[in-house]
């Protein structure tokens, strides 16, 4: 039964919380984007507040076996300074049962890295690369069952479950899905977890019309599935940044040197008749500006979408196109915009993508919702200013996708059970 922290007493209650602080860490081990960290804090501190003591799980980055510079050790400062109390640090997430038992009301514990055992994830680690299939089957098989005593433990530690971490909620993992049975009573989902399904809810089932979803980044292949999922939702469809390439090479058009994948055409032809059947509009640049070079300081020069020269890459929309999408963009009542439509990492070919940013943010404003997902859309509209000027900014790039895709989602099924 799912219960919801607002009404949940926690009164001398030990809360175990997965949150995500998988945050980017400088050479000196200093966080250089606290967001994640801070984005959790109206869920930990609310179960301080109602009389509850924490005890704070996590993982950060891919360690394949305990690595000092993967350690959450390097994160506490920052954490006990957001909570407005001392964090403990368990040094060994499966050796914390004395400081979890220790814990008083208002105190907090955070546990190192999950990731640094295997069990996490479910995944076996160190098979030789000549491993063979029984091997592999034999590892996998070990990992699993040694992962139901690694979730035992996590939930011996607490009297209630809390999922805050959508960034992760994508994954089957032992922290993110499978604890919550455990507490078939007292399983919850933090603030962020409920603000990012109630975000995706009200793009993918409660959307006002007309309903306008821009799709760019680099390559079809990763976004395939999302296309084939909004074409039957969505009123506009806008393809931009690389991926726009393999739609215009499919309808006979010359793109030069610019990013494509030939093998996905025919999707790409079958995702523009589907839209002309069912009444979509599908926006794609009307031009480019292309550069000579993959780099910032190249040549750059304004082509048609259609007739780009060899020797020149297509690497960010064209003002015309920009306009066509505004226009698009401002007649819209929801709005779900999902990767770059440019090389946002060059500054010479990031207009189009900053300039979606601030369409998104005038749209906002005359009463739009908008819902921004995936890692340079999000860092354009806190670039420029725009990450509290849109309706919502998701934390999770790919449980965002994978939500959009129409998929359950593991982390959010296991509580909803």
């Amino acid at each position: 039964m799912q219960q919801f922290i607002d009404s949940y007493d926690f009164t001398g209650k030990k809360a175990i919380v997965r949150v995500d602080f998988n945050v980017p860490l400088n050479e000196n081990f200093e966080i250089t984007d606290d967001t994640r960290i801070r984005r959790a804090m109206p869920t930990l501190k609310k179960v301080l507040e109602k009389g509850g003591s924490l005890i704070i799980m996590s993982h950060l980055g891919r360690p394949k076996k305990v690595d000092p510079k993967f350690s959450l050790k390097h994160i506490v400062g920052r954490v006990s300074e957001c909570l407005g109390v001392p964090v403990q640090f368990a040094e060994d997430c499966m050796k914390a049962d004395e400081q979890a038992a220790a814990l008083k009301p208002g105190e907090a514990l955070l546990l190192e890295n999950l990731r640094y055992y295997a069990e996490e994830e479910g995944k076996p680690r160190g098979l030789a690369e000549d491993a063979t299939d029984e091997e592999k089957k034999a590892a996998k098989k070990a990992v699993k069952e040694s992962q139901k005593e690694f979730v035992k433990k996590l939930a011996s530690y607490a009297d209630c479950y809390i999922n805050d971490a959508f960034g992760t909620a994508h994954r089957a993992h032992g922290s993110t899905a499978l604890i919550a049975e455990y507490f078939p009573n007292d399983k919850m989902f933090g603030y962020l977890m409920e603000g990012e399904i109630k975000a995706i809810d009200n793009v993918l089932k409660n959307a006002q019309r007309p309903f306008t979803a821009i799709i760019g980044g680099s390559k079809v292949s990763s976004k395939l599935a999302v296309l084939k999922n909004l074409v039957g939702k969505v009123d506009n469809l806008i393809i931009g940044g690389g991926m726009g390439f393999t739609f215009v090479k499919a309808q006979g058009g010359k793109i030069g040197d610019s990013l494509h994948e030939d093998d996905l055409m025919p999707d790409a032809l079958e995702i523009l008749k589907e839209a002309k059947a069912k009444g979509v509009n599908i926006s794609l640049s009307v031009a480019t500006k292309a550069g000579r070079e993959f780099s910032n300081d190249t040549e750059s020069k304004v082509f048609d979408i259609f007739n780009i020269p060899d020797g020149w890459e297509g690497m960010d929309a064209s003002p015309e196109s920009l306009e066509i999408w505004k226009k698009i963009i401002l007649s819209s009542k929801t709005i779900l915009w999902n990767g770059p439509v440019g090389v946002f990492e060059f500054p010479n070919f990031a207009t189009g993508t900053l300039q979606i940013a601030e369409d998104l943010a005038e749209a906002t404003a005359n009463g739009a919702y908008t819902l921004v997902g995936g890692g340079d859309s999000v860092a354009a509209v806190t670039q420029m200013g725009y990450a509290d000027k849109v309706s919502y900014v998701s934390t999770g790039g790919g449980a965002m996708l994978e939500a959009i895709e129409g998929k359950v989602l593991p982390g959010i099924a296991a509580i909803q059970d």
